[in-house]
Order: structure tokens, then sequence, then C-alpha cells
């Protein structure tokens, strides 16, 4: 069974709670998200590290309820 949006969100919004998160269903079937998190917990993070972060705050379920997401993370830009 696909993953709905609201429990990808809620996944994301319970690791992520400052977290800017933005998501979009790219085929209309609740298997291919593209999510865009903008979060402090990424500071000084490489990507790789902070995919790793997200695959982990959905226990599990990629790959199997969630086949396909596609992720743009970055901390947030202080001003300057």
């Amino acid at each position: 069974m696909p993953m709905s949006v609201d429990v990808l969100r809620a996944h994301l919004v319970e690791a992520f709670p400052d977290a800017d998160i933005a998501i979009e269903d790219l085929a209309g079937d609740g298997d291919h998200y593209r999510a865009r998190i903008v979060s402090a917990a990424f500071k000084g993070l490489p990507r790789v590290r902070q995919h790793q972060l997200v695959y982990g705050a959905l226990k599990g379920q990629m790959g199997g309820e969630l086949h396909a997401l596609a992720l743009e993370t970055s901390a947030p830009v202080e001003a300057g």
C-alpha cells in the first residue's frame, strides 16, 4: 500500500520539527515523491548524511510503502 503525503509529512515533521518541508507527488500514485527539507539539523553535514537522516526518519518504510523519494535537503541560510 502506498504512503500518503500526510503520513510522509508526519514522519518528517516528527524528525525535523523546525523544518520547512515541501512535498510533491511526482506521479500521482502516492509512491513517487519529491521532498524539499530545510532544517537546522542538516547544518554542517554532507548531503549523504542529510539524506541518511531523512531515510532514518521514515522508519524503514523506504523501499516498501514508499517506493521513490527524490530529496533536496539543506540547512537554513543565515542572514549576514
